[in-house]
């Protein structure tokens, strides 16, 4: 028969940290935040004299591990105090399950600065944007606008798609916004006459050809842009407006009275 299993004897410093970790004081226990070893932390974590700002300087450690973030998760503290919730979220070693679950309990604007968080992980980035896209509907305005402005391409993209004409002009302006992301919005049904000029006259995006086709083939165009870019385009690219389905009767004989113009009808 096999003997009694034998266990390694515990490293005496180890034993000593990890003692120290449980009954050091308020001031020592900073300095205890600071071991390499996530056994003294976990024990840390433990300590009676820990309280928030313990917490918040052993989550600004990148090297944490994730059955540790699990442990400080679940401490009462974290449950009580919003700025832990918030240190939890930007920690990139806090497992996704968790990030999702305090997403919600942080502000706007907190979100935001988790989309561009240096070092964070796109998972953390993608969290916290579809966050704020699904709270969109209760955003008031104000918060929208400055969204707008400063928001990522994803996030500028979803406020444009909501067609507010307050909105489109700040959207336009932020430097994330990609072309193909106008032109989604070009082509839907909630670009009207007032944003399309918007786009039609704006220096980023005005001179962009396949901006300028978007535009052409949108049935809610002034006539003032087929006037204006008409004569921009080749007989083709006539003869490929003046086809599209979209187009309004008005419409299509200004690309007709601009093809007879070149002698081509």
């Amino acid at each position: 028969m096999e003997g009694p299993a034998k266990f390694a004897p515990l490293d005496p410093d180890l034993s000593r940290r990890l003692h120290r970790a449980l009954t050091a004081g308020k001031e020592e226990l900073y300095d205890v935040l600071t071991d390499p070893s996530m056994d003294v932390l976990q024990a840390a974590v433990k300590n009676p004299c820990l309280h928030d700002n313990h917490l918040l300087a052993l989550l600004k450690r990148r090297d944490l591990s994730e059955d540790l973030l699990k442990i400080i998760y679940k401490n009462r503290l974290v449950a009580e105090s919003h700025d832990l919730k918030v240190a939890m979220v930007h920690n990139p070693g806090t497992p996704g399950q968790i990030t999702l679950t305090l997403l919600p309990h942080l502000h706007l604007f907190e979100l935001v600065a988790i989309c561009f968080l240096a070092g964070g992980t796109p998972d953390q980035k993608l969290a916290a944007e579809r966050a704020i896209i699904q709270r969109l509907p209760t955003i008031p305005l104000g918060n929208k606008l400055t969204l707008a402005r400063r928001g990522t391409s994803t996030l500028v993209e979803a406020l444009l798609r909501e067609g507010d004409s307050r909105l489109v002009e700040p959207c336009l302006e932020n430097p994330r916004l990609n072309e193909s992301s106008v032109f989604q919005f070009l082509n839907s049904s909630k670009s009207t006459e007032e944003t399309i000029s918007m786009v039609a006259r704006h220096p980023r995006f005005k001179g962009r050809p396949n901006l300028q086709l978007a535009i052409l083939k949108n049935p809610r165009t002034p006539a003032v842009w087929f006037t204006l870019f008409l004569p921009r385009f080749s007989v083709n690219g006539l003869q490929g407006i003046i086809a599209s389905r979209r187009l309004t009767p008005a419409q299509k004989k200004l690309v007709m009275d601009e093809l007879k113009r070149r002698g081509k009808v």
